[in-house]
């Protein structure tokens, strides 16, 4: 059939029909507010957007499937060995060596002091076969030491492996609140550490413009794309300053995004890095390049709180970052925020890529979101927002001075509040945490617990030693390669005075409502039952199921347990059913049809049975000020500050309990 004759018996819809549609169907509510959602930096995410024309866009140096890495993060060396092999002959291409002096090792860390330490660990590595990114945090420089030297040891020329060292003395400061010398300093000294490698026949990348400092403090997509942005630009006036050029000096960067569970945000926020930098270059003067774009799946969005869903949130960010464009991944395993994770779940984490890769065949294409009008907007916006944001970093004198001042950290906090807003009031929910919680889950099984970690994370007062004017890095691979160790390649010089800043915070968005249920497990402990709210379900079924699964689900989001039941004949039978129960707090459930005519006598009857604090599910609107009158204390519904009501709730019930 001819196309023409085809349009003309079916004519195609315009935007106009369908907003038309829609705001029918919203029957005089706003269109806005109901349709249109905002990000954390403004961003309008429209509900329908046109098919986009936009020209192509930055990719990966070569098509093909990103890498898989994985961390080797197990203070035991004879173990992480085994873990780095295992990973290897499982399916992953690269390793991440992380250790105890970067934030990421959470306590743990691999413990390579020495050559002969690092040695061990990767006994059986063939270094020219697989791609390695340190992860040393304050000890960067250092580590690069050990890890050359033992590359050189082993015989290998420096030009033909695949190495990340990492070194990011801007991000470790940001996360540790101190830099070990003035930018002067480490700017200079990062210049000399590139010159000893270049000497040494090192092409690998030497720094790390790596954005997940301010993710764990809760940025925006835009400021984390700004942060990256600001530390690359640092990194190259200090080479150029220190006699690089620049094409040399871009080629020394590398970047590390965090992926998240927000996927179309993540994706636009990967494709948005590779044209910021590539407008970066311009302004340089240098034709763009493809970058080495690194990813790994967020800590921040990882849960203690059944676990297993931290499978599904893995698997949405991988996907992101994957499509978006990383050129490697990491993904935490699901495990990792209760512990240092075990076999099984380092496996699940290796094979959540291996089946988006071979399985979706997701590297197949080179871009999959190219065209997509939402996408390619939100790519857009994301743009034009960050480059903001790095002009107003700049303006403040670069990224250093903005750390130095605190006026990053403090954009960031602002940020950080608002996310708190809405975990509080679940706008932001976190399945299986603040929804659909689980109080019966079965402990999962971890390597070591986090309370037997060998030793506690990197505190603020260890200095970002990536640029501490010890010696040349040419001395320190010497005396590397001569056993000194980590302690005496990192000893500080004297007369040179650190540089404090304001450190950015590392949090879980699922704290909050996990330190909650912590005093329900303490609870339970002590006294052999949890905390617990009686639901007063009024009338029947059909009328209270609704709120009750609601305010179930709400308490039990703070540990407290809900005791259901199927309705009672009469408000005293419901009074005597909780007066048999074991709780002390109760919440009214019921449609808004019985609440206008039983709220008021159901409230008296439980307060009259020794309820000391009694909620009601829903919103109270023109009957407030008589409910409150009638013994309702608070209400629950959408839109609450839940983590304050459940305080509210958990205090009275750890109160009765000590009664």
């Amino acid at each position: 059939m001819d196309d023409n004759a085809l349009s003309a018996d079916f004519p195609l819809p315009s935007r106009e029909d369908w907003r038309r549609l829609a705001e029918g169907v919203l029957k005089g509510a706003d269109f806005e507010k109901r349709l249109v959602s905002r990000t954390y930096d403004g961003l309008a995410v429209q509900p329908l957007y046109d098919k986009a024309e936009a020209p192509a866009r930055p990719g990966r140096a070569a098509h093909g499937p990103w890498r898989v890495a994985q961390r080797v993060d197990d203070p035991r060396l004879e173990a992480a060995n085994a873990q780095a092999l295992e990973d290897l002959e499982g399916g992953a291409d690269a390793l991440t060596l992380v250790l105890p002096q970067a934030p990421s090792a959470r306590g743990f860390g691999l413990q390579a002091q020495t050559v002969e330490d690092l040695d061990a660990a990767l006994a059986g590595v063939m270094l020219d076969l697989v791609h390695v990114r340190l992860d040393a945090g304050g000890a960067g420089r250092q580590a690069a030491a050990l890890l050359i030297a033992l590359a050189e040891r082993r015989g290998h020329a420096l030009a033909d492996l695949t190495l990340d060292l990492a070194l990011d003395p801007i991000g470790a400061a940001a996360a540790a609140g101190r830099m070990s010398a003035p930018w002067e300093i480490v700017a200079e000294r990062s210049a000399q550490t590139l010159s000893d490698l270049a000497a040494r026949g090192f092409t690998g990348r030497t720094f790390l413009a790596d954005a997940r400092p301010v993710h764990e403090a809760g940025a925006s997509e835009a400021q984390e794309l700004a942060f990256a942005l600001a530390c690359g630009v640092a990194y190259l006036r200090a080479l150029e300053a220190g006699g690089h050029g620049l094409d040399a000096a871009r080629d020394a960067l590398s970047f590390l995004l965090v992926a998240d569970a927000d996927e179309f945000l993540g994706i636009a926020k990967f494709r948005a890095l590779r044209a910021l930098w590539a407008r970066i270059e311009e302004a340089s003067g240098l034709t763009p390049k493809p970058i080495r774009l690194h990813a790994e799946t967020a800590w921040r969005m990882t849960t203690r709180r059944d676990p297993w869903v931290n499978l599904l949130r893995a698997t949405v960010a991988t996907f992101s970052a994957g499509v978006g464009g990383a050129d490697s991944l990491v993904v935490t395993p699901f495990t990792a925020a209760l512990g240092l994770p075990d076999a099984f779940a380092r496996r699940v984490a290796r094979n959540t890529q291996l089946v988006l890769l071979h399985e979706s065949n997701l590297w197949r294409v080179a871009d999959p979101a190219a065209g997509s009008g939402a996408l390619e907007g939100l790519t857009d916006a994301l743009c034009e927002k960050a480059w903001a944001l790095f002009q107003e970093v700049e303006a403040e004198g670069g990224i250093v001075e903005s750390l130095r001042t605190g006026a990053l950290q403090e954009r960031v906090r602002a940020t950080r509040a608002a996310r708190d807003a809405a975990l509080a009031k679940r706008k932001d929910a976190i399945t299986g945490v603040s929804e659909f919680p689980f109080l019966d889950e079965k402990p999962v099984a971890v390597a070591m617990a986090v309370d037997d970690a060998p030793h506690p994370a990197p505190p603020s007062s260890e200095a970002d030693a990536n640029a501490r004017p010890v010696a040349a890095f040419a001395d320190l691979v010497a005396a590397a390669a001569d056993g000194a160790g980590l302690a005496r390649l990192m000893a500080a010089p004297a007369g040179v005075a650190p540089v404090t800043l304001a450190p950015l915070p590392r949090r879980r968005d699922a704290e909050p409502y996990e330190r909650l249920r912590d005093r329900s497990d303490a609870l339970l402990a002590a006294h052999g039952k949890r905390p617990a709210v009686f639901l007063a379900n009024i009338g029947p079924l059909a009328a209270f199921n609704a709120r009750a699964t609601f305010a179930k689900n709400a308490f039990e989001a703070g540990g407290i347990a809900a005791l259901g039941n199927d309705g009672f004949p009469d408000h005293a039978a419901m009074a005597d059913a909780f007066a048999e129960s074991d709780a002390t707090i109760a919440c009214l459930c019921s449609s808004d049809a019985l609440y206008e005519t039983e709220a008021v006598a159901a409230a008296q009857a439980m307060k009259a049975a020794g309820c000391t604090r009694l909620y009601l599910a829903g919103r109270p609107g023109a009957d407030e000020e008589a409910w409150r009158k009638a013994g309702v204390d608070a209400f629950v519904s959408i839109g609450v500050d839940l983590l304050g009501l459940l305080e509210d709730a958990l205090a009275h019930a750890e109160e009765a309990a000590r009664a």
